[in-house]
């Protein structure tokens, strides 16, 4: 049972992890390889190198997908319009979700998290409504 919560904690931060190196991305405009390299050096990433490299290139490579999945379920918002973080954080989750090795609940949950830590005090809720509606949608 430890074992397992110790790899939970370790997923998380290493969702942190590829939410920095997607933010040096989107916003420092990085080459991914070098922000990826960056997450590597981050405490966040130690073990879970593998699971954070998945994590960026498979939102990268799905972010018209991701897009076209939230953009309908925004209300009076376009995906441009979103606070940075809450746009790529919704992109990396809706990714997991798509790629489901992740389960549902535990994508959401985990975007929820990294939302109330990085983003605004209305974030947490905001990305999980938007999450449930995407899970309902995929379902």
């Amino acid at each position: 049972m430890r074992a397992g919560a110790l790899g939970m904690a370790g997923r998380r931060e290493a969702r942190e992890a590829a939410l920095q190196a997607l933010f040096a991305i989107d916003v420092g405009r990085r080459d991914p390889g070098e922000a990826l390299t960056e997450a590597f050096e981050t405490p966040n990433a130690r073990g879970q190198e593998p699971f954070v490299k998945q994590l960026v290139l498979g939102t990268l490579e799905h972010v018209a997908r991701s897009d076209e999945t939230i953009a309908p379920l925004l209300k009076d918002w376009t995906i441009e319009r979103l606070p940075t973080i809450d746009r790529l954080i919704l992109r990396m989750a809706v990714y997991e979700l798509i790629d489901g090795q992740t389960p549902r609940a535990v994508a959401i949950n985990e975007a929820v998290e990294l939302a109330k830590k990085y983003s605004t005090a209305d974030s947490g809720r905001f990305v999980n409504g938007v999450l449930s509606r995407v899970g309902q949608a995929r379902t």
